[in-house]
């Protein structure tokens, strides 16, 4: 340590070099560093997609989900395995534990589902990981009152998305609302018996026509030749004159036999002939903004992609084509970067009004401009320092690690202020012997065991932080490092720096007068009260402890919540029908709602698709998706978000309106899953439980996944009737199927671009099950047997979706909480849970925001008691016994006074935010205790008795004391304060830590003393 300080004291010009270098170094890392909202988590799960065309979702359930999850569940690492079978459509999420290699067990989860045989229909599984970055960062709408659809989408298609596409950063580019074309094929089916073709027959003779491919390489007039076959069907006129041969048996009709009849002896027809050919314009969705027809964008970036630079470089791209098309309208309904940019600059204009709070503080203490000037420059070194580090590790700059950075500015200054105060007040002593430099480095020196162990152990604090699992160790992580990485800065600025700038600055010393009168009278208060409280030991702790106590009792009143809402001027809604419903009508009941935002004042822009798919979620089918934006001055916008599904939902018969809660924070949704065995049971469970939701008062849009049921109706084969008409219950399939995707006969070529040319066929409706039943199948002696005949009807209802927890059948039932003690209304529903009388089969478990909040909280307290541990480990190898350290552990407890009074003046809950807040407060206050007891034993090896030493350092470690928890309160007072929504680092991190350490730092300073000093006397007593 002496070596260090020398060589700061005697290469200042070198340190000088150095610190600029460090400063360009962390301004270039700062800058360069990705922008994002929270840190990159990963997402352990692996998504299994499986479509099964026309099958009901107890179909679904049984071909699909229950092979699938068995292949799947017992993989390495699998967790839990959670499905969903809805009409068509089985959906499977596989949750890995944290610590599995994600490509591993995608390669693995591949390898699974490959090797089952599901059956015909059945599409081949998609699997994916789940991942926040398959979200779009943007969202566009491209409108022309100029053009049609027609021409936007060409536009779109042929220009837009190829440019962006070639954006540095972007991964894919999805859209909705354009019109294609495709060449619809329809059978004659009269001409097909005049001819006495069939389809087949014809259908494979145009997949025959429509070839190119080479044939190899001949030798032909003395040099090699490649030899190519072109079928010469390229054009949809080239298909309709395709020559059909016609069996000679067949008669043509007079006047339709084609000269290649003449030629060949082999009679022909024209394709157009037999069938239809025609190019049709097709909508597969709808995408309208503000009333007009456009084609929706929406961009995916990559996984390294940064959210702000290719949003930029996106509008960028933008504006060139924009220039070139007059009249193009490019509308954003959804970006990221705006968000990210605003959340940047907010916690950047927090973090430089708490630097300011904090120097004001440190001036006021030190009424010193010099000793401010060498404090302060700890605060600017040490966070561009940590992002170089955050820099090398490829951490994002996001209101994490800017929050870290936020709520480090109070403690980097700690170590220099310490160290220069020391420095300081030795100069001013008179009986001081030592001068220059000399004085400047025994005082350092002195300092550097408390600075480097109050470092320590708040590093420490944040060990434990890594040892949480989940999407919360993952987000708090970079906070943690950001913090660590600052701290350890600081700690070498205060060895290095803080005494070079003091040799520099104090070279005709300070004067003593100054100093004295400073720290005069409130240390001399100060130890009068301290004199007192060790002469009424009793007193003084009972009160401490009645008023921990008393504190104990504002939790129920603070309440709790899991993660602060973030408010953002947008409304993202979906409108899912019923089971059934039919597309017009959706698409009706989203032209209401579209009239129903345009006529809102505070909205700038409404964009909705239907049918485009919805990237948030995948399974659904024939949903409004909408995008609509708000004014920035938009008053009252959380009681607005509110009442807009309200009113959506007003006379609602065919379907449900939700809001979509696109950055998954802020959540407070109360969830639980009744389990069971069959649909009858659960069912009947679950309206006892939704029952018990709607009578809560706090609880909004109380909703059972079994309250949607479709229509079903059950064909049940009569086989005794089958089998005396030579039929079977396939045969009836065959006849009534619907199932399955139109297939592509060929592709052809028009104006430059690739069709599909789709074969026709008329999808029966029916008007009723009696109709159905009407419906003749032809047996083999060509008889037309009703279906009435041979089957009989069973009407019922069947789910809409079946879910499955681990193979289990459970039903969800949910409602969003309208106060903000999630965890108090948990538990009043649980309590009500318990007394009903359910079968044994059927169980009821908590899920949701409650079970975020159970394991967060679980694994944060665990987090806290490792940390305790850690700290006094370090304390004992630091002090060099377990006596001191014991009574410094003793600051602890009265955290929570300040924390809980601080959350309950503020309004704030206990959320994952303020539990960290208390976990950093382990290590600031530890760290005032240290600087205290450090001078205390200093004293006791001078030969001072306990008393005495105790008294001398109140004195000497009050100011240091002081300035560095006032300063750290000042640096968090913008965040405590400010309107602004910080998101996950908010006003309940900084109040908790400022109510915490505020509490902690008066009663500390007493408390800490009287247990020293007790423990001392037992001590004695024991030895004697």
């Amino acid at each position: 340590m002496k070596h260090i300080i020398n060589f700061s004291l005697k290469n200042k010009f070198a340190l000088w070099i150095l610190t600029i270098l460090v400063t360009i170094a962390g301004l270039y890392a700062g800058t360069s560093m990705k922008l994002e909202t929270i840190p990159s988590v990963t997402n352990p799960v692996l998504s299994i997609t499986t479509t099964y065309p026309g099958a009901s979702p107890e179909e679904v359930s049984k071909k699909v989900t229950d092979p699938v999850e068995q292949a799947v569940s017992n993989l390495s690492g699998v967790d839990t395995v959670s499905s969903s079978s809805r009409e068509n459509m089985s959906i499977i999420q596989v949750q890995y534990a944290f610590d599995k290699d994600m490509d591993k067990a995608l390669d693995e989860a591949k390898e699974a589902v490959n090797n089952l045989d599901l059956g015909e229909n059945i599409e081949e599984p998609s699997i994916a990981q789940q991942s926040i970055d398959d979200f779009p960062i943007l969202s566009l709408s491209i409108s022309d009152d100029k053009k049609s659809v027609e021409e936007l989408t060409t536009l779109t298609e042929e220009e837009i998305v190829p440019v962006l596409e070639g954006v540095e950063g972007v991964s894919s580019i999805e859209t909705a609302g354009e019109q294609k074309q495709e060449v619809q094929f329809t059978y004659k089916e009269d001409k097909l018996k005049e001819y006495g073709l069939d389809k087949e027959t014809v259908e494979n003779l145009i997949k025959g026509a429509k070839v190119s491919y080479p044939l190899g390489t001949f030798n032909m007039e003395e040099k090699e030749k490649t030899i190519v076959l072109d079928g010469n069907i390229e054009t949809v006129e080239d298909l309709k004159n395709l020559e059909i041969p016609v069996t000679p048996s067949q008669s043509a009709p007079s006047g339709e036999m084609t000269a290649g009849s003449v030629s060949s002896g082999i009679p022909t027809v024209k394709l157009s002939d037999i069938a239809d050919i025609k190019v049709a314009e097709i909508t597969e969705s709808l995408s309208k903004t503000n009333g007009e027809r456009s084609i929706g964008v929406q961009v995916v970036k990559t996984s390294e992609g940064n959210t702000v630079d290719v949003t930029n470089a996106v509008m960028d791209a933008l504006k060139d084509i924009k220039e070139d098309n007059s009249g193009l309208k490019i509308a954003t309904t959804l970006d990221q970067s705006v968000e990210i940019n605003k959340s940047v600059s907010t916690m950047i204009e927090k973090a430089l009004f708490g630097a300011l709070f904090a120097v004001i503080i440190i001036l006021l203490f030190l009424r010193d401009i010099r000793s401010t000037i060498i404090s302060i420059i700890s605060i600017p070194l040490s966070l561009l320092m940590a992002m170089i580090f955050l820099k090398q590790m490829d951490i994002s700059l996001n209101i994490m690690t800017l929050g870290a950075m936020t709520v480090a500015i109070g403690r980097v200054v700690d170590d220099s202020i310490v160290v220069i105060e020391n420095i300081y007040r030795r100069m001013a002593l008179k009986e001081e012997k030592l001068r220059g430099k000399d004085l400047i480095r025994e005082a350092t020196k002195e300092m550097f065991k408390p600075i480097l162990s109050s470092t320590i152990v708040t590093i420490a604090v944040f060990l434990p932080l890594g040892t949480v699992t989940g999407p919360v160790g993952e987000l708090f992580l970079p906070f943690a490092l950001t913090i660590v990485f600052a701290l350890l800065s600081s700690l070498i600025i205060a060895i290095t720096i803080v005494p070079m700038l003091a040799h520099s600055l104090f070279k005709k010393g300070v004067k003593s007068k100054n100093h004295e009168e400073n720290a005069g009278r409130l240390s001399s208060f100060y130890k009068s009260v301290l004199q007192w409280s060790l002469n009424h030991k009793w007193i003084v702790s009972g009160l401490s402890i009645i008023i921990l106590i008393a504190s104990l009792f504002l939790a129920p009143l603070v309440g709790t919540s899991f993660l602060p809402e973030q408010e953002i001027k947008t409304v993202n809604v979906t409108f899912n029908p019923n089971p059934g419903e039919l597309e017009e009508d959706v698409k009706e009941e989203a032209a209401d709602a579209e009239k129903y935002f345009l006529d809102k004042k505070n909205v700038k822009t409404v964009q909705y698709s239907i049918g485009g798919g919805n990237p948030f979620d995948p399974g659904a089918q024939n949903q409004a998706l909408f995008y609509v934006e708000y004014k920035e001055d938009t008053p009252n916008f959380s009681d607005e978000k509110e009442q807009i599904v309200k009113d959506l939902n007003k006379g609602q018969s065919i379907g449900e309106w939700n809001s979509l809660d696109i950055s998954g924070m802020g959540n407070n949704s109360i969830e639980l899953r009744v389990f069971g065995d069959n649909t009858e049971d659960l069912q009947a469970a679950a309206e006892k439980v939704q029952n018990i939701m709607d009578d809560r008062k706090d609880l909004d849009k109380v909703e059972s996944s079994l309250s949607e049921q479709n229509d079903q109706y059950t064909l049940v084969a009569n086989q005794e009737e089958l089998a005396k008409r030579g039929l079977s219950a396939g045969q009836i399939g065959m006849k009534l199927s619907q199932l399955g995707e139109r297939p592509v006969l060929t592709t052809l070529n028009k104006d430059g671009k690739d069709l599909n040319v789709y074969i026709q066929t008329d999808k029966q409706d029916y008007s009723s099950i009696n109709e159905l039943e009407e419906e003749t199948i032809t047996s083999p002696l060509g008889q037309e047997v009703p279906l009435s005949d041979v089957v009989e009807v069973e009407e019922g209802k069947a789910p809409a979706t079946i879910s499955k927890l681990d193979g289990k059948m459970y039903a969800t039932v949910s409602g969003e909480f309208k106060g903000q003690d999630v965890g108090a209304e948990s538990t009043a529903i649980q309590k009500e849970v318990d007394k009903l009388d359910l079968p044994k089969n059927v169980s009821v478990e908590m899920g949701g925001v409650t079970e975020q909040i159970n394991d967060s909280f679980t694994q944060l307290g665990l987090a806290m008691l490792a940390a305790i541990g850690i700290v006094y480990f370090v304390l004992v190898l630091t002090f060099g016994g377990g006596l001191a350290p014991f009574a410094i552990l003793f600051s602890l407890p009265f955290t929570i006074i300040g924390g809980l009074l601080g959350l309950f003046i503020a309004g704030e809950t206990i959320s994952v935010s303020a539990m960290i807040g208390m976990l950093m407060l382990i290590g600031i206050v530890v760290t005032n205790a240290i600087v205290l007891i450090d001078r205390v034993i200093e004293k006791e090896k001078e030969g001072i008795i306990t008393r005495e030493a105790l008294l001398e350092a109140a004195s000497t470690r009050l100011r240091p004391i002081l300035m560095t928890a006032i300063a750290t309160i000042g640096a968090l007072i913008p965040m405590a304060f400010g309107m602004e929504s910080s998101g996950l680092i908010s006003k309940g991190l900084a109040v908790t830590v400022i109510g915490g350490l505020t509490s902690s730092t008066l009663i500390t300073l007493l408390i800490v003393p009287i247990v020293y000093e007790a423990l001392m006397k037992l001590t004695r007593r024991r030895r004697k």
